[in-house]
């Protein structure tokens, strides 16, 4: 384990950048042309930390065309959000997904007075996900639709506000008394779907690719080069540096930044933009925090009580907290809530029963199940909140496509549970806790179709949508990423918007 301040001492001090000088950049470069950032997001946690922004859990060319009048008429940043989910899906699915998801916005923003589209593949800041097949497959599909080849796939999972930080080429967590673990030694790369055993992202990259691209051939942006600027507190220098050891970048290069601060995102930004201007076509595969920084957006303040239900009249009903996630944070954060909100009903989804049924008798069996867990919940509502959450026994296989069905199967009865709900007693609001269990309750529980990222309900992580269509309209909607927060984060997002906690 290291000191993050010592493995900082070898490197420059960041240089200062207001969010305003990104954002004048960005609208110089669509002054002629207007450009939107399209964000493939593997799962909805990646829009906490943003604001304001149009999120999709269709991709339709008439729902982009929906995003892209919204951004207008609305003037809000140049960015759209559409829920993949690719992360609880196989290889194949996953590329056909994000194929088709990206001729859509093509096709959408060539019918809207010749938009110019980016796009980012937004995946886990602990490196899981399906890398590098997302940022292939988007490439491959953007040089057939439209003749264009990409030139560097720039590869940014660091998300300081969770802990998550690269430097030196290496991505850390942060620990307590400012320690960092190389994030491989954590329990994120033992994933049973998207393990890995390297820290340095440039070996990262070699071992995810199987060799395609060497280590040695991945350009490394190390903090010598982001805050290039630092003495004279200039970022034109920095921007310079990093377009400058961009210039070698050709037939998808992959490119990795070092980040520690915000102030490393707008200067990573900036140089990018320098990048673009002298030609590079580049890809993003970043984690949540990139598209704030690329954008030039300021930070969110945390939301309010009020602002989570600004302009929407509250339900007497008692709110709904699904967790689904079985990372350590989130059981340590359930156990924290169950123990502080003594009022609350906690129900339990039995996953062993659950399966159990679906090999013996099949559907009718898991769905009778899934029914008595209803009729619990709505009584429960009728008088507080009421806890949702997965039996904690992680049940999994060794086979990583075994493990992503059974993730499934858990993950369609929790949003059985949730619709059911919604159209029999609507809840006050609901959080989902974990990326797969939020990404399938926001697009088939809720059914959200159209939705907008109103901010953080804690500094820098865990966003509230607002639906704007659909039976959940009006019901704030709380992404919750399953490994941020602290044990008591769950908790404080609950007591912000229960009306009896």
């Amino acid at each position: 384990m290291t000191l993050e301040a010592d493995v900082l001492s070898a490197f420059p001090a960041e240089v200062r950048i207001p969010a305003q000088l990104v954002a004048d950049a960005v609208a110089a470069s669509s002054a002629e042309s207007p450009r939107v950032l399209v964000v493939l997001d593997d799962d909805p946690t990646g829009t906490q930390s943003v604001a304001d922004l149009a999120v999709l859990t269709s991709w339709e060319v008439a729902d982009f065309t929906w995003a892209f009048t919204h951004i207008r008429e609305n003037q809000t940043k140049p960015a759209v959000y559409v829920l993949t989910n690719t992360r609880s899906l196989d290889p194949a699915e996953a590329a056909a997904r994000n194929e088709e998801i990206v001729r859509n916005a093509l096709a959408a923003a060539a019918s809207t007075n010749g938009l110019r589209l980016g796009f980012v593949s937004r995946s886990d800041s602990t490196l899981r996900g399906h890398y590098p097949l997302e940022p292939d497959v988007i490439a491959a599909t953007v040089a057939a639709e439209t003749g264009e080849n990409t030139d560097g796939v720039v590869i940014v999972p660091a998300f300081p506000d969770a802990g998550r930080v690269t430097i030196g080429g290496v991505h850390y967590m942060r620990g307590d008394a400012g320690s960092l673990t190389p994030v491989a030694e954590t329990e994120f790369a033992k994933d049973a779907s998207f393990g890995f055993t390297n820290s340095e992202l440039a070996k990262y990259v070699e071992e995810k690719s199987k060799g395609r691209f060497p280590a040695s051939d991945v350009i490394v942006l190390d903090l010598n080069i982001i805050r290039a600027g630092a003495s004279a507190q200039d970022p034109a220098i920095s921007a310079k540096a990093i377009a400058d050891a961009l210039e070698s970048a050709t037939d998808s290069t992959p490119i990795v930044a070092d980040i520690v601060t915000e102030n490393d995102f707008r200067a990573l930004a900036l140089g990018l933009e320098e990048a673009e201007r002298r030609g590079k076509r580049l890809l993003y595969r970043v984690g949540p925090p990139f598209v704030r920084g690329r954008i030039g957006q300021e930070i969110r303040t945390a939301l309010t009580s009020d602002e989570a239900f600004a302009g929407n009249t509250p339900s007497t009903a008692g709110g709904l907290i699904v967790v689904g996630s079985h990372v350590g944070v989130t059981t340590r954060q359930l156990n924290d809530l169950t123990a502080q909100h003594s009022s609350a009903r906690t129900i339990e989804i039995d996953v062993e029963k659950l399966i159990a049924g679906t090999k013996t008798q099949g559907e009718a069996e898991a769905d009778a199940y899934i029914g008595t867990v209803v009729a619990d919940v709505v009584d429960a509502l009728r008088s507080g909140d009421v806890i949702v959450h997965t039996s904690r026994l992680l049940i999994k296989t060794d086979d990583a496509a075994a493990s992503l069905k059974i993730a499934r199967t858990v993950s369609a009865a929790v949003v059985a549970v949730v619709n059911r709900t919604l159209k029999t007693f609507p809840p006050r609001f609901v959080i989902a806790k974990g990326g797969i269990t939020s990404s399938d309750v926001a697009a088939h529980g809720l059914e959200i179709r159209h939705a907008i990222v109103r901010g953080p309900m804690l500094p820098g992580i865990v966003s509230l949508w607002e639906p704007v269509d659909g039976p959940a309209k009006g019901i704030p909607y709380i992404v919750f990423a399953g490994n941020v927060g602290d044990d008591q984060s769950l908790t404080q997002v609950t007591r912000k918007l229960s009306a009896t906690f």
